[in-house]
């Protein structure tokens, strides 16, 4: 009788909610055609793949491809230094980049301008749009020798002679860092705005009743209304903390800081892709993956001892 209860139940759900689980059907199809069936492809990391063979045709090798990232003499210091170079990138992005939209959406929630708030709100968007290629350029251009930065260092005496920024390896990291903020910073901003938004301003004039500062009232009444939010997309960035890509770090290195420029997906195409050693890069991309997925995992334990909420 339980059992008969429970299916109407469904059925009566699934015939409430049909329009939205139509519109959602084609997305889902999306994720079974591009995400779930190329997983297939992981098989690859456990064979001598070869093109002409095909998955049956290759020969398997076990874990010969994931041993070769820590022991191969010549992939393995490469590896090492990929792996170092995308996880100080990435940390700085998260540390940096994670705080920096929080602090923007808090000063333009506190700043008493309604025009001037929504100038800057949609001028700090605009370099999300703008291509990493242009961006890149700008940047580029503004830190060479002959460039607006060093052309204003020297005129007021901060250096006595041009500095090549772009030609210090010791500086690339947080070259692409600051890129990476001044380019995204608004954009992510975004959330933490709507959030803001949504807290009671009741809560606000009970504070001001109280007695609180503004300062009082940010850290009594702002940051824990958008606690879950912040916890949330924190533990979104963790989990990819390793996949930050390559184009920023590709557009903006050159020879001189190459060593410390490059990071994990521009090795899996140097040394998998462009030397058409597919099972070697699958098998950085599995390793990508189990990385993040670990790093997810961590993260929403330890959200969860300080938020019950986390799911």
């Amino acid at each position: 009788m339980k059992s008969k209860y429970n299916s109407k139940t469904l059925v009566k759900k699934i015939s409430a909610q049909r329009y939205l689980l139509l519109l959602s059907v084609p997305f889902v199809l999306w994720l079974i055609i591009f995400a779930y069936i190329p997983l297939a492809g992981w098989l690859m990391a456990f064979q001598d793949y070869k093109p002409n063979l095909g998955f049956f045709g290759s020969k398997w090798v076990g874990l010969k491809q994931f041993i070769r990232m820590f022991t191969d003499p010549i992939l393995a210091p490469k590896f090492a230094q990929v792996l170092l170079n995308t996880l100080a990138m990435s940390l700085m992005a998260l540390v940096f980049g994670f705080s920096f939209p929080i602090l923007f959406a808090i000063f333009l929630n506190e700043f008493p301008g309604f025009r001037f708030k929504k100038i800057v709100q949609t001028v700090s968007y605009l370099p999300h749009f703008v291509s990493w290629v242009i961006v890149a350029n700008i940047i580029t251009s503004a830190l060479n020798p002959s460039g607006t930065i060093n052309e204003l260092l020297v005129k007021y005496g901060i250096l006595e002679t041009p500095y090549n920024f772009m030609a210090q390896p010791k500086l690339f990291w947080w070259i692409v860092t600051f890129a990476d903020i001044w380019k995204e910073t608004g954009w992510n901003a975004i959330i933490y705005i709507a959030a803001i938004a949504g807290i009671d301003q009741e809560l606000y004039e009970a504070a001001e009743i109280d007695g609180c500062n503004q300062r009082q009232k940010i850290f009594h009444v702002t940051l824990p209304g958008i606690r879950p939010t912040i916890i949330t997309l924190l533990i979104l960035s963790i989990g990819n903390i390793i996949n930050i890509g390559f184009e920023k770090q590709f557009l903006l290195s050159n020879p001189v800081v190459a060593p410390v420029a490059s990071v994990l997906d521009k090795y899996i195409i140097d040394f998998g892709i462009s030397n058409y050693n597919f099972s070697y890069g699958t098998a950085l991309g599995i390793f990508k993956s189990v990385v993040s997925i670990l790093m997810l995992f961590i993260a929403n334990k330890i959200a969860k001892k300080f938020d019950n909420n986390i799911m």
